[in-house]
């Protein structure tokens, strides 16, 4: 089956990536992509015959799932707007505030949604793996994520880290807020047994790079993710819009992707 499928946030480097795959995909008809109505690329063509348009509504009347990589800001008219035409959603907005959480939660009571800070199925079986590895090591192993992304990206830790980060303590039992540390600057104090550690790089074009640390004395378990191309998202991202089209409302994850048959 065909799935009718819109881009949000269609002109930036995620966006263009995932037309350009899905142009050529016969499992996807591309029916239209969107941005910011101030992109200076609107009324262009960001891939043969894909017209860059800033109308959201229209897309969304003619999809069955909608990839939003667009920015926060958006998020909230898109899910309105992914709810009022029953089209399913897979999310890849990263630096996303608890409210806008809160709302993707609420929206996937109607609408199916796929929500994943990075769609790569590489990650996703990193997730998996650190939670398993979490679970099974002793709480005197400390735990410390490092992420390494290209000059550009504003948001820190990267939302991979977090949901690392996230695997690590869900494995543990614990709360990742509570236990979280991101900036040892400021501390200035002795790592405390149980935290989560995060550290930042940015430069180059790196598409993104995430290691997990497991530290015991002696001895040092590494778990690392390096993504050499967008592509891997893009594709993992068209693999998620196949998967969810037809699934009932509720909220999913790319490990469900990986898993679960279509």
């Amino acid at each position: 089956m065909t799935v009718n499928l819109g881009i949000l946030g269609a002109a930036g480097r995620m966006g263009q990536e995932i037309a350009s795959l899905g142009k050529d995909n016969p499992a996807f008809q591309i029916k239209a992509v969107v941005d910011r109505p101030d992109h200076p690329l609107l009324g262009q063509a960001i891939q043969p015959g894909l017209i860059l348009s800033s109308d959201p509504a229209a897309l969304a009347a003619q999809c069955d799932v909608l990839i939003d990589f667009s920015s926060p800001q958006a998020l909230s008219q898109h899910l309105q707007i992914a709810m009022d035409h029953h089209c399913a959603m897979v999310i890849g907005v990263t630096g996303i505030d608890d409210d806008q959480q809160a709302a993707i939660v609420k929206a996937a009571e109607t609408i199916p949604i796929l929500r994943a800070s990075n769609t790569s199925l590489g990650v996703a079986l990193l997730d998996m793996l650190v939670t398993q590895a979490a679970k099974l090591l002793p709480p005197e192993w400390d735990v410390e994520i490092l992420e390494m992304h290209h000059r550009d990206k504003v948001d820190a830790p990267s939302g991979t880290a977090l949901s690392l980060g996230q695997a690590a303590a869900q494995g543990r039992g614990v709360d990742l807020d509570r236990c979280a540390v991101t900036d040892r600057a400021e501390s200035c104090e002795k790592r405390k047994t149980g935290s989560i550690g995060f550290a930042s790089l940015r430069g180059g074009s790196v598409p993104g790079d995430h290691k997990v640390i497991f530290a015991g004395d002696n001895e040092r378990l590494e778990l690392s993710h390096y993504a050499q191309s967008r592509s891997i998202f893009a594709k993992g991202a068209l693999r998620a819009a196949q998967w969810i089209f037809d699934k009932s409302p509720g909220l999913y994850g790319m490990q469900e992707c990986l898993t679960t048959g279509p």
